[in-house]
């Protein structure tokens, strides 16, 4: 296995003739390690089978299946399809998926670590991903903006990208966001926490995920904040121009493995349609989300995660 940085850029790292059934658990280490310090590492030459690519994800954590089966590959409903490409005449997967920033999961009470996509159908135009380093970008706030959430937490929700579901056709409105209400209730993550495997300090928010932002007593602060924290991490930038902004491209045989913790992502999809089909695996390493607030100096003694996974002094998530 040979690893090498990716050239011009800031992140993200190249791994050639690396085999995920012979690699040895030192091998398995390394490539997670580049994962966390590097943020994309682009496995070359991949041409797995579905199975093998689920094994590949096993091998670096324990697989998250998706909640939603709509989603599911037939065959492995570990596996999270998108797709635009019908297999005999049946929609597969799900087309068009995550065209906003987010962080996967980041709806969910208990976001895993580690992301793999795995392109099976590339477009020949307006190929790749966009990322947003968040560690970075904390680090690049102005000192005011920096003081002003010292101590917040964020509210998450899918509900503004929610997918419609085959059966939620002719359902009310009104019924289909009271189910996404029951079934997948906005939760409270700390607005920046201390990266686990790095210590680095994390901005966790995205346009399309982070829906309000409290201060530590639990009272609502003004959304203008929010605004404030996408403008300045680039999200808003509709050009995609911002200098936080990173497009990683991809061709076919690559696999994209990927620190879900300190990075948003947004799909780049085309405006004339294209066939494209990618296969994702999403894991848990070892440690949960965070290991507490960051920036605990700024904010006194409530920085920390107690044994149930809430916020020392407050209810968990």
């Amino acid at each position: 296995m040979q690893i090498s940085d990716q050239p011009g850029t800031a992140i993200g790292a190249t791994v050639e003739d690396f085999d995920h059934t012979s690699a040895s658990d030192a091998d398995i280490a390394a490539l997670k390690a580049t994962v966390y310090t590097k943020k994309i590492a682009v496995l070359k030459n991949q041409d797995l089978s579905p199975q093998a690519f689920l094994d590949l994800g096993k091998r670096l954590g324990r697989p998250e299946t998706y909640y939603e089966p709509m989603y599911h590959h037939p065959d492995i409903p570990e596996i999270f399809v998108s797709s635009n490409v019908p297999e005999n005449g049946k929609q597969i997967g799900v087309p068009k998926t995550g065209k906003f920033w987010h962080a996967d999961y980041q709806f969910m009470p208990d976001p895993f670590g580690i992301t793999l996509i795995h392109p099976q159908v590339v477009p020949r135009k307006n190929r790749g991903t966009y990322f947003i380093d968040m560690g970075k970008a904390y680090e690049a706030l102005p000192a005011d903006l920096k003081r002003d959430i010292a101590g917040t937490r964020c509210r998450h929700s899918v509900r503004k990208y929610f997918k419609i579901r085959p059966h939620d056709v002719y359902r009310p409105v009104s019924e289909i966001l009271d189910e996404i209400e029951r079934k997948t209730p906005a939760v409270l993550q700390p607005t920046t926490f201390t990266h686990p495997m790095t210590g680095e300090t994390v901005l966790y928010v995205s346009e399309g995920f982070t829906v309000g932002i409290e201060d530590r007593h639990g009272d609502p602060l003004d959304e203008e904040l929010l605004k404030r924290l996408f403008e300045a991490t680039g999200q808003l930038d509709e050009t995609f121009g911002h200098d936080r902004i990173h497009l990683q491209g991809f061709e076919r045989g690559d696999l994209l493995v990927w620190d879900n913790r300190s990075l948003i992502h947004r799909a780049r999809h085309t405006t004339t349609p294209e066939p494209t089909v990618s296969y994702r695996v999403t894991v848990h390493d070892e440690r949960r989300l965070h290991d507490g607030i960051g920036t605990a100096d700024a904010i006194g003694t409530t920085g920390g995660i107690d044994a149930t996974g809430g916020i020392d002094g407050t209810e968990a998530a």
